[in-house]
């Protein structure tokens, strides 16, 4: 065993004789728990966002606080309002060939979950799965991304301050902390990251049959059918593309439209980035991307689809500058298949453009590819809706807007196959990181003794009954 596997063992079993002594753990605590995570974020909100910006090199402070600091609280304020309904026990009559007997589910905690944070939003992709965790009276290690390093830093230091170590452990290193993290024998482990990493995560769990929540990626599309509104959903699509420079799981990863509302689509999109980023070259409000080796991945995907023959669209006239890691929006038209670009997700600001003559076709392009982790359509036409929510898989929809999805309390969010398995948010993560135990309580006077042995005639009869009634 490697020292760090040792030590992060050492600190899993501190965690889980704490829950052993408390497996329960009343509301009360819970809540206190879960408002203690309210204050630390309030209290510390501007030192948050400075860490994520410099860790960036350039993150709006509105950014931050819109995409992560909001979503974490509404998560906490939903929680605080809706746990003690969660944690009572679900009773019913039990099936009618049972009755009088009743049955009832209770929800347990699992005991310790580890939470496995990426480094595009490291702040609500570590927040937003402890609020479940911690709703659901889990004790809880989080391991912080190695790619932003000030920020994990600082998260730690506070999440010591405002939490007991047996009670939330926050984790920080390189990546073989992170592999020694996730072969550790949790109760639940939840990854946030590329499909890649979470392969190896899975397969490191496994090993300890550790259940796993795995939210993914993968290539999310926009859908812009024909009876859509046309500039809106241009500018909803730049939106969902374009805030942290597109470096968002569930952003818009490419675009189906009409085939005659390509060079629309360029000037609409041209106008919505305008509006949306008019001090971009000042690199006012829009996002670095976060590291070199990521710059020189998107420059090399643009790269080689142009020298596959595709078309470079950019979106205004600010000039890239790789000292600042600054790229500007781009779209690519005339794309194909083989191109990288449209094989590997792009976690960034660049945006092809696939034609589709009809929408059935388009329908098609969606289903002949691995399952996206978001899909957004734009279309008025319910049957046009219907259509396409039917016959095409996805983690999540919005219908015409993006992003949205992620936010609502009453929608689980998760990823199917490739993009990922299982789900959280709101009671989707509190019976994620809940037993459910099935309880059946048998009733005083009751007729269970008709079937036991021996196998008479008596017998035979009851069970001819249960036959035809089965």
């Amino acid at each position: 065993m490697t020292d760090h596997a040792a030590t992060l063992n050492e600190q899993l079993q501190r965690l889980r004789t704490a829950q052993a002594n408390d497996p329960l753990v009343a509301w009360p605590l819970r809540a206190a728990r879960l408002q203690a995570l309210r204050t630390m974020l309030q209290a510390h909100r501007v030192e948050l966002a400075a860490a994520i910006n410099a860790d960036f090199g350039q993150r709006p402070t509105e950014e931050t606080d819109l995409l992560e600091v909001f979503p974490s609280l509404s998560a906490i304020r939903h929680a605080l309002r809706h746990g003690r309904h969660w944690m009572k026990p679900r009773r019913k009559l039990a099936d009618l060939l049972f009755l009088p007997a009743r049955t009832e589910l209770r929800p347990q905690p699992l005991g310790v979950v580890g939470i496995i944070v990426p480094w595009n939003y490291p702040l609500y992709l570590a927040v937003g799965p402890l609020v479940d965790a911690l709703v659901a009276g889990n004790r809880v290690m989080v391991k912080m991304s190695e790619h932003t390093p000030r920020f994990s830093a600082y998260f730690a230091t506070l999440a010591a301050q405002y939490f007991q170590a047996d009670e939330v452990l926050v984790v920080t290193g390189e990546a073989d902390v992170a592999a020694a993290f996730s072969a550790l024998p949790f109760d639940h482990l939840l990854f946030t990251g590329s499909t890649a990493v979470g392969r190896h995560v899975m397969r490191a769990a496994a090993a300890n049959l550790t259940p796993v929540t795995l939210e993914l990626g993968g290539k999310s599309p926009a859908i812009i059918g024909p009876g859509a509104r046309f500039e809106h959903a241009v500018e909803r699509i730049i939106f969902g593309k374009l805030v942290n420079a597109g470096q968002t799981c569930i952003a818009p990863d490419y675009v189906l439209l009409p085939r005659a509302r390509l060079a629309d689509f360029v000037e609409a999109a041209t106008r919505a980035t305008a509006r949306m980023y008019p001090q971009l070259a000042q690199h006012a409000q829009y996002a670095s991307i976060v590291s070199d080796l990521q710059y020189q991945r998107l420059v090399a995907l643009r790269e080689n689809a142009l020298a596959a023959g595709a078309r470079l669209h950019p979106l205004g006239d600010a000039a890239e500058d790789p000292a600042r890691r600054l790229l500007p929006p781009q779209l690519l038209t005339e794309v194909g298949d083989d191109m990288a670009v449209m094989r590997e997700e792009i976690f960034g600001p660049l945006l092809p453009l696939v034609p589709y003559d009809t929408l059935d076709e388009a329908i098609a392009h969606v289903r002949a590819r691995p399952h996206p982790l978001a899909l957004y359509l734009f279309e008025h036409d319910q049957g046009r809706i219907d259509a396409v929510l039917a016959r095409t898989q996805a983690g999540g929809v919005s219908v015409n807007d993006t992003l949205y999805h992620i936010a609502q309390h009453g929608l689980p969010f998760g990823g199917v196959g490739a993009s990922g398995m299982g789900g959280y948010h709101g009671e989707a993560g509190f019976r994620t990181f809940s037993h459910l135990k099935p309880v059946f309580r048998q009733a005083r006077f009751n007729g269970a003794g008709l079937l036991n042995p021996p196998y008479g005639a008596r017998f035979r009869r009851m069970l001819k009954l249960l036959l035809q009634r089965g």
